[in-house]
């Protein structure tokens, strides 16, 4: 996938700053710009002072454009920063991104009961962060429950697919549940797309986050960007089957939804889709353990204009 110019406007989930962060900011930025001129003019003659004012729009712009990215470099949390391990592992030479109405075809045809799509939403240009559109299905237009609706959905994807479920029977409400940042997103989403069945999401489908344990991810995120859980990808994995397809590939944990491994709602691990030769495996692991083998799939929201 080539580079992507981005002209939408994110959509953070935690809503716009307050008047009282904004003040505050606007104090904290003035106080450092104030002391950084005092520095400034102590090293400069007349000559040189001239020269700088000389650079009129050129030099405010470049100041401009350093206390953003400064700003924005700071805006990612340190928590959990030791759960980073490097990592080298990339998708498949065979994956490729499928027309959303290729994806939609698909799922209408494993799940006839789907009904609309806004299609054209995958004509717009894709979110700083994501790589492409995908058709995911909203889990209430399939089941009663997230869980049934997990459920009826790794059943389907073992019909297509060699899968391995070391975790069958244990997929109820106290051993999983979705994430609340993964709740919330999804309500946007079905807001923004009134009436749909199948939605479309703008995500990356790992590589962003590969190598970071799944808790060190969700700290990490971007303000509009939310983790993919089991039924998401499950859904991306029956319209892109290639995306795990080879034992050397980047495997998959679902940081949006969170586990239980003793079904007594300690939600302390995370699923997980492996491969090998024997096909897909689909368990669960500590939320906590970074390895070089995983990432989490997200999906980024936008403001519509």
């Amino acid at each position: 996938m080539g580079p992507t110019q981005h002209y939408v406007t994110p959509l953070h989930l935690s809503g716009n700053t307050t008047q009282v962060q904004n003040d505050l900011l606007k104090k904290a930025l003035a106080e450092a710009v104030s002391q950084a001129y005092l520095e400034a003019i102590q090293q400069l003659d007349r000559q040189s002072a001239q020269t700088v004012l000389d650079l009129d729009k050129k030099l405010a712009s470049e100041v401009a454009a350093s206390v953003v990215e400064i700003i924005q470099r700071h805006t990612a949390s340190d928590k959990y920063k030791d759960e980073e391990v490097g990592s080298n592992r990339v998708y498949p030479p065979t994956y490729r991104v499928r027309p959303i109405e290729a994806q939609v075809t698909e799922l209408r045809k494993l799940f006839p009961s789907l009904g609309d799509c806004m299609e054209k939403m995958a004509r717009k240009p894709v979110p700083q962060g994501a790589e492409a559109w995908f058709a995911i299905p909203r889990w209430q237009a399939l089941a009663s429950t997230y869980n049934e609706a997990t459920e009826l959905l790794l059943g389907v994807l073992a019909t297509r697919r060699k899968v391995s479920n070391r975790v069958l029977g244990r997929l109820g409400p106290t051993y999983l549940r979705q994430g609340e940042r993964s709740k919330l997103a999804e309500k946007i989403l079905a807001d923004q797309q009134v009436g749909c069945d199948i939605l479309v999401v703008a995500a990356q489908a790992g590589l962003l986050h590969r190598g970071c344990s799944a808790r060190r991810t969700r700290v990490a995120m971007a303000g509009n960007e939310f983790g993919l859980g089991v039924f998401a990808f499950g859904c991306m994995l029956l319209t892109h089957p290639e995306r795990l397809s080879t034992g050397d590939t980047l495997m998959i944990d679902c940081g949006g939804d969170e586990y239980s491994v003793r079904g007594d709602y300690t939600f302390d691990r995370v699923p997980l889709f492996d491969y090998d030769i024997a096909g897909i495996e689909f368990s669960a692991f500590y939320e906590d353990r970074a390895r070089n083998l995983w990432g989490t799939p997200t999906g980024f929201l936008f403001k519509w204009s």
